[in-house]
């Protein structure tokens, strides 16, 4: 294996200077063209994941801050494991023990860290709707969204269409149900406009509390449908994603109780059946086992490919700071 990635091919014909946003804030602004950018780069990428002598190091000297106002495992880990397998160095702050915790403003903790620091990058996770838009305008560097509010999580969104297409070898054409709590999921709403703007059909499946009630900016409409009854939803389907129910979003009393919730609407082995014979079971995380989706289908050796977008993040990750982060190399 080369350890420098520009001796092949591959990651030569990956055309970067085509992506031409300086930030990566959401799914909404990217072109089909600029989606799979990322995508063939983060392709490349997990072709040599398991390589452990495969370290580009094209970010040698470059520093990523990493600002999580949100607790995370899969997203704050891969996104660290990404900068360092590509040469970086990470900064993570642990923003419970900051001045944030005395009153200070964000403005000002995001002002001292990029003052202090000076960084090539910011990977962001925030409660509030629009913040890492606020941040990519007070710093000089690329800010990636990691998930804000119900907003958007872009990168989830291209780590899941990573593992569609290394699956199938496609995503246009494909019948993709997205089912659970629609209404509060961001993970929902970049998938919602990734997949439609690369020709896949949606259906999306929810009870009426958890619909939203227009479609996130940016998604074709021609390309989704609504279902409030689960088997009606993933029937014929090729992928079937489950979400969990944002507690931490949604109002109380939107669902009866959990286990009222899995009788209707939580996938099992007996309602998958309806999808078609090869179809695929996907899962952001955290899981709520016993709620939106049964042992069986979670664990399934073969139908299940929550694993696999685990581990399709870290290469999604590297691509996407690969591309960003171009210009100070």
């Amino acid at each position: 294996m080369i350890n420098n990635p520009k001796n092949t091919d591959s990651f030569k014909k990956v055309n970067r200077d085509a992506f031409t946003h300086k930030h990566l804030i959401g799914i909404e602004t990217l072109s089909p063209e600029e989606i799979n950018i990322i995508i063939d780069l983060a392709d490349y990428y997990a072709e040599r994941l398991d390589d452990r002598a495969f370290k580009p190091n094209i970010l040698k000297d470059q520093i990523v801050l990493t600002l999580f106002f949100e607790d995370s495992t899969r997203t704050r880990t891969s996104f660290e494991m990404a900068a360092k397998r590509l040469g970086a160095d990470v900064v993570n702050i642990d923003l419970r023990t900051s001045s944030l915790s005395k009153g200070e403003s964000l403005t000002d903790t995001i002002q001292t860290l990029h003052s202090m620091l000076r960084p090539d990058a910011i990977v962001v996770r925030h409660s509030e709707y629009g913040a890492p838009t606020f941040i990519s305008q007070i710093v000089d560097c690329p800010v990636i969204n990691a998930g804000d509010s119900w907003h958007e999580h872009p990168t989830q969104a291209i780590l899941d269409a990573l593992t569609i297409r290394r699956h199938f070898g496609e995503i246009k054409g494909k019948k993709i149900a997205i089912c659970g709590d629609i209404a509060h999921s961001r993970v929902a709403a970049s998938n919602m406009i990734l997949l439609t703007k690369l020709e896949a059909q949606v259906h999306v499946v929810a009870p009426p509390a958890l619909m939203p009630q227009k479609f996130p900016a940016g998604s074709n409409s021609a390309f989704i449908q609504t279902y409030e009854n689960l088997i009606e939803g993933i029937t014929d389907c090729d992928v079937v994603m489950m979400l969990r129910n944002q507690k931490e979003r949604m109002q109380a009393g939107l669902i009866e109780s959990e286990d009222a919730f899995f009788e209707e609407y939580g996938l099992t082995s007996e309602k998958l059946a309806y999808a078609k014979k090869d179809a695929v079971v996907m899962h952001p995380g955290p899981m709520n086992r016993g709620v939106e989706i049964a042992d069986e289908v979670a664990d399934h050796p073969t139908q299940s490919l929550i694993l696999e977008q685990v581990r399709n993040g870290v290469p999604t990750r590297m691509a996407v700071m690969d591309i960003l982060m171009k210009e100070n190399r």
